[in-house]
């Protein structure tokens, strides 16, 4: 699985990309985005998504579909 940004959501604030452990959240056209293709959602070494952690926006990072 991995995680993704909601566009509408997301402040372009960059809280969440130097805590990848991936390298999966690069920006994209103003805002940020998962590659989901490398995204772990932090797993095993973390319980959760580390950019859970530093976003401030409500609902702005989810699982991805």
């Amino acid at each position: 699985m991995a995680m993704q940004i909601i566009a509408d959501l997301c402040t372009s604030c960059g809280d969440c990309e130097p805590v990848c452990p991936t390298g999966a959240i690069v920006p994209k056209k103003g805002v940020f985005f998962i590659n989901a293709s490398i995204c772990t959602e932090c797993e095993p070494d973390h319980d959760m998504p580390q950019c859970l952690n530093v976003c401030m926006e409500d609902g702005c990072i989810i699982p991805a579909e």
